[in-house]
């Protein structure tokens, strides 16, 4: 796999380690590492930026005490979860016992994912529409099993994907940082709509328009699909708000 690091050669009078850091930084800032992805090996990576250990070592400290990256035990640095727990889980907790909740969400995701959807159809490189075909297909998978928690998962995860298809660091972190709301409104909306006998052969059909719009590299093709599928989950939320 070819590295997605560069040679490094600080200019006279800046710190080595500043360099590294901004240059790693970057690569999570344009989406080339991603959260949960894992850092090479501190002596690879060295290797790969032509720098020494501890120069390399100050960089990853910097960026982890900038939440950055996070050291786990026994396998290195990875790129951090980024979260907001002080939003999420209020929202979480009235999702639980009022459905208005579900709709309040399901408006903010109508406004952030159509956006989504023309931008990644302007942006999306060929593993960017990888990633989305194999969540979307993970997704059947699970729903064919009866596994409906990891159907959710990954049906969430094919929108997010979309949104870090858009190459625009800010969406892409504040779907990242929703994360377990949109899963879980997910999940309550496919339960609502499974009463229906169409309703999983829909969701597949228009995960794959979406996924279809963006490869072809059609915006306005892709918001339309953005704006069905969405739709049809309005369907599913204003059932349970009966």
């Amino acid at each position: 796999m070819e590295s997605i690091f560069s040679h490094i050669e600080a200019p006279p009078g800046t710190r080595l380690s500043d360099v590294i850091a901004e240059q790693i930084e970057r690569r999570i800032v344009e989406g080339e590492l991603r959260p949960g992805d894992a850092l090479p090996a501190e002596r690879e990576l060295a290797r790969q930026l032509s720098v020494s250990r501890p120069s390399l070592r100050e960089a990853l400290l910097k960026l982890e005490a900038r939440d950055l990256l996070e050291l786990r035990r026994n396998s290195g640095y990875t790129v951090a979860e980024v979260t907001a727990p002080s939003l999420t889980d209020p929202l979480l907790h009235l999702m639980e016992g009022h459905a208005k909740a579900l709709g309040d969400v399901l408006e903010l995701r109508q406004g952030l994912e159509t956006m989504a959807a023309g931008l990644a159809a302007m942006r999306a490189e060929p593993a960017d529409i990888e990633r989305m075909r194999e969540a979307a297909e993970a997704t059947e998978r699970a729903h064919e099993a009866g596994d409906a928690i990891t159907a959710a998962n990954w049906d969430a995860r094919f929108h997010l994907a979309v949104a870090e298809a858009t190459h625009n660091v800010a969406l892409a972190h504040v779907m990242r940082g929703m994360f377990s709301v949109m899963r879980e409104n997910v999940r309550r909306a496919r339960e609502a709509l499974f009463t229906r006998e169409d309703a999983e052969h829909t969701l597949r059909e228009q995960h794959r328009a979406l996924a279809d719009a963006i490869a072809a590299h059609d915006p306005e093709a892709a918001v339309r699909a953005a704006e069905a599928h969405l739709g049809f989950i309005r369907e599913g939320i204003e059932w349970l708000q009966r």
